[in-house]
C-alpha cells in the first residue's frame, strides 16, 4: 500500500495523456500558435520524450542533461507519437513495478553539468520533474487544440466539447 501512495496517479495520468496523444491531426503538427510557441508535433514529442525522462528517474541515479541533445525533432505523425508512448509507458509500468519503497526513497540528481539542478528522492523527482511536468505540456496541448478548434478531451471530467457546449 505504501508503493501505491507513493506512486499514486501516475497510470491515471499517462492515460489521459494518451487521449490528449489521439486527437492530434497529422495535418496540424506543424502548426504553432506564436513564434516563440513550438509546433503541436514539436510539443507532443517533447511529452512523448518526458517518459524517457521518467524511466531515468527509476534507472539511474542522476539524469545529466548537458549530455542529451538539447531538443528532440519533431515526430511527423501521430500514429509514431503514440506509437512511442504506449512503449514507453509499458517500459514505465515495468519500472515502477520492479520498484520498491526503497528505491523510490533514493536520492535522484538532475545537474546540468557541475550544476545541481534538484536533488530528491526519486519518488518526488518522478512526480515532480516526470508527471508535474507531463501534466503541464499536456495542458498546453489542450489550449493548442482549443485554439485550432478541435474538441478537447476531458481530462478530471468532462470538457466543454464532450458536453456539447
Amino acid at each position: 500500500m505504501e508503493k501505491q501512495l507513493i506512486i499514486g496517479d501516475v497510470l491515471n495520468e499517462l492515460a489521459m495523456t494518451r487521449r490528449v496523444l489521439t486527437s492530434l491531426p497529422d495535418e496540424k503538427l506543424t502548426w504553432r500558435p506564436h513564434t516563440k510557441s513550438m509546433t503541436l508535433g514539436g510539443l507532443a514529442t517533447h511529452l512523448v520524450n518526458l517518459l524517457n525522462w521518467q524511466m531515468a528517474i527509476l534507472l539511474y541515479l542522476e539524469l545529466d542533461l548537458s549530455t542529451m541533445p538539447r531538443q528532440r525533432e519533431a515526430l511527423e505523425k501521430c500514429e509514431d507519437l503514440l506509437q512511442e508512448f504506449d512503449t514507453n509507458v509499458a517500459k514505465l509500468e515495468q519500472l515502477l513495478s520492479e520498484s520498491d519503497v526503497k528505491t523510490l526513497a533514493e536520492e535522484w540528481t538532475l545537474r546540468n553539468g557541475e550544476h545541481i539542478i534538484l536533488r530528491q528522492p526519486r519518488a518526488i523527482a518522478l512526480r515532480t520533474f516526470g508527471l508535474s511536468h507531463m501534466i503541464h505540456h499536456r495542458a498546453q496541448l489542450g489550449v493548442y487544440l482549443r485554439l485550432l478548434d478541435i474538441p478537447v478531451p476531458g481530462h478530471y471530467g468532462p470538457s466543454a466539447d464532450e458536453l456539447g457546449q
